[in-house]
Order: structure tokens, then sequence, then C-alpha cells
């Protein structure tokens, strides 16, 4: 009997003693397992620290650009409920529709102006001005003018995608690279085949150019002056072309109305065809008139023997895209590009770059003018030409 009692309490003490040790291994691992996790929450919290402390102090920050634009904002508040009433609008309205001739992109842009202070960014009229202010504003000359309306309508909230030549470049962004800007182009994605994605009017518009020009025509009954003067040689390569601005002065009498000549620019090979075949070249000379319609005299530029005055703007044009450079030393007559017959070519037709805008008469010269072998090949862009556009209907007009 007492073997097995003696046999009974061992295997008691065994069960107690194994008890015991899984017991204390259970609180050796859970104490581990609450070290662990306690050293985990400790290194979390100081990241949230850090966190803070800088959401803290970009908090501050902000704050204090906040009250530098503080003044700015009242200042605007004060311009837009004075303008709140309507009246200036009104006047403003009146005034356009009293104007003799087509309304301006610059006053459209002005309308689009009055509008976002008195109705609000909300207002689909105007939305509807700075629309038909880009619409209207002819690139070359009116940048400003597209910058505005793209940049209005952008802070409106309307989908558009500003222009590379328009959109505020980051400090810390590289050249070329402006966010979602639009960059147009003659070949690739921005090729003339998509410019209607972006600028409507190049896809939809029914008076585009340039032409194919092919009999048969209409007689013209215009006829042509021109009264270029000599000024100091202004030049720019803006990436599509090299351009001459020119100094007021210079004009282009088309019958009675005078033009004056804002700039000319050159295409590769010539935009413009005779009966389906293109020049080497041909220079657009650009006029406007006081009611803002414009006129695109056409010079076209021939294979065949070397041209001074194209050589001095070629020695003197930037290689690569920039501002203008103005050389006050060396003087250019835009009229030593131009024949002296002016027998032409005409019809209503478009801008030959976005956004396309229409309503603009072109007079392209009956007689070319030449331009060296060499010199079209130191022309710094291969092609820069857009396709010829369809007819539409249009008539040709010839003298």
């Amino acid at each position: 009997m007492k073997k097995y009692l003696r046999l009974i309490i061992e295997i008691v003490m065994g069960l107690l003693l194994a008890g015991a040790l899984a017991f204390g291994y259970w609180s050796y691992t859970g104490k581990n397992h609450i070290l662990s996790e306690l050293t985990e929450a400790s290194e979390g919290a100081s990241e949230a620290q850090q966190e803070l402390e800088k959401l803290t102090k970009e908090l501050e920050e902000a704050k204090e650009k906040l009250e530098e634009y503080e003044p700015a904002a009242q200042q605007m508040a004060a311009v837009k409920e004075s303008f709140s009433n309507g009246i200036v609008l009104q006047d403003y309205e009146a005034f356009i529709k009293a104007q003799k001739g087509p309304v301006t992109s610059e006053r459209q842009l002005g309308l689009g102006a009055l509008r976002l202070l008195t109705k609000g960014a909300e207002d689909p009229d105007t939305v509807s001005a700075f629309q038909k202010a880009l619409e209207m504003a002819e690139w070359s000359s009116r940048v400003k003018s597209i910058c505005a309306a793209q940049n209005a309508l952008a802070a409106a909230g309307q989908k558009v995608k500003v222009l590379a030549d328009c959109a505020a470049e980051k400090p810390d962004a590289k050249a070329h690279k402006k966010g979602h800007a639009v960059h147009w182009d003659y070949a690739g994605d921005m090729g003339p085949e998509n410019w209607g994605d972006e600028f409507p009017t190049c896809g939809k518009g029914q008076k585009q150019s340039p032409l194919n020009i092919t009999g048969p025509f209409e007689k013209s009954k215009d006829v042509l002056v021109v009264n270029y003067k000599e000024g100091p040689l202004k030049i720019l390569n803006n990436g599509h072309t090299i351009q001459v601005n020119v100094e007021p002065g210079s004009t282009l009498k088309i019958n009675k109305d005078v033009y004056n000549l804002l700039q000319f620019h050159f295409h590769r090979p010539s935009e413009e065809q005779i009966d389906g075949k293109p020049m080497a070249m041909v220079a657009h000379f650009v006029h406007k008139n006081a009611d803002g319609k414009l006129a695109v005299l056409g010079v076209l530029l021939n294979d065949g023997k070397d041209n001074a005055s194209i050589q001095t703007l070629w020695d003197s044009a930037p290689k690569a895209e920039g501002p203008e450079v103005v050389f006050d030393k060396i003087k250019f007559d835009p009229s030593s590009l131009v024949p002296a017959a002016l027998t032409h070519y005409s019809y209503e037709g478009s801008l030959t770059t976005p956004p396309c805008t229409e309503g603009v008469n072109f007079y392209i010269l009956k007689t070319p003018v030449d331009i060296g072998k060499k010199q079209v090949v130191e022309f710094p862009f291969k092609r820069n030409a857009r396709p010829v556009q369809p007819l539409n209907g249009r008539k040709i007009n010839a003298n």
C-alpha cells in the first residue's frame, strides 16, 4: 500500500513540476511579447512625434504665407465688391456694341475680366468670354492675351490645358517641363493632324490656311501698296520659326485700308502650294489694321541665287529657342524681301499656327524671290509648314 502511495505522490509531484515549468515559460514569452510591443509602440510614437513636428512647421509656414497674401486678398475682395452692382459691366458691354468692326481679343479679354469680377467664375458667360478671347487672339503678336485667357479659364476651374508658352514654370522645374502645358509642334503627338484636339478651330474651322492655289480664279479688285521702313533688327527663334519683329511705321495699304506690319516669319517648305507644288520656303508678313483685322502678305522663296537679306537674318538669328534679340547697329528693311511686282492671289483664311484663328486675309504674291539652296539648308527648321487645308467652297481671287 505504501508502495502505491509513494508512486502516486511522485506522479503528482512530477505533474506539478511540469506545470510550474510550463507556467514559467508562458510568463517569460508573454513578457517578451509585451516588451516587443512596447518597443514598437515607442518607436511609432517617436515617428508620430516627428511627423507632428513637421506638420506643425508646415502649418506655421502656411500661416505666414497666408498673412503675406491677406492684403492682396482684401484688395481683390474690395475690387470685386466695387463691380458687384454690374453697372460697369453694362457700360462696357454697351461700349463694345457701339464699336465699328470686329471685337478685338483684348476687348473680349476685358469683358471676361469684368464678368469674372461681377458674376463670378461659375457664370457661363464668364467662361464663354475668355474662350472667345482665346479663339480670337493672334498667337505671334498677342501671346499675352492668349496666356491671360487660358490662365483665367484654368483659375475658373475649367478643364483647359495651358500652352507651354503661358504656363508658369516652377522654380525647380527644368526648361520646357511646365506641368500639363500644351506645346504644339509640326510632328509627333502634337503635330498638325492633332492640333484640333487642343485648339478646336484648327480642327473644325471652315476657312483654314494654307491652301493649294489653283484655278479657276475670281478677279481680284484689291490694289496693294507696300511701304516698309528700315529699322533696327529685332529677331527671335520662338521654337517654331525665325521671326523678325518690326517697329511701328511700316505699312501695307489694301485699297484705302492701312495695315501696320507687326512681324514676318518663315516656313519651310512654303505652306502655300501653286497647282499642288510647294516652293523652297515662304515669308509671311503679318499686318493688323486699326479695327484689329489681320492681313498676311506671302512672299514665295524659290531655289536660286543666294539672297543677301536672307543671309543677314540667318547670321543674326538665334540657333536655339529664346527671347527676342535686338541688334541696334544692324538695320534691316523688310521691303528688301518683297518683289517689285505685287500681282497676287488672295483668299480669306486663318492663322496657319494654333489657335488657327479665322478671318485673316491672305495675299500671296505671284512673283517669287530667290533663296540659295545652302540658305534653305541653314534654316534651323527642317519642316515647319502646316499641310494645305480644304477649300470648303471658298473662291481664290487673282489679278
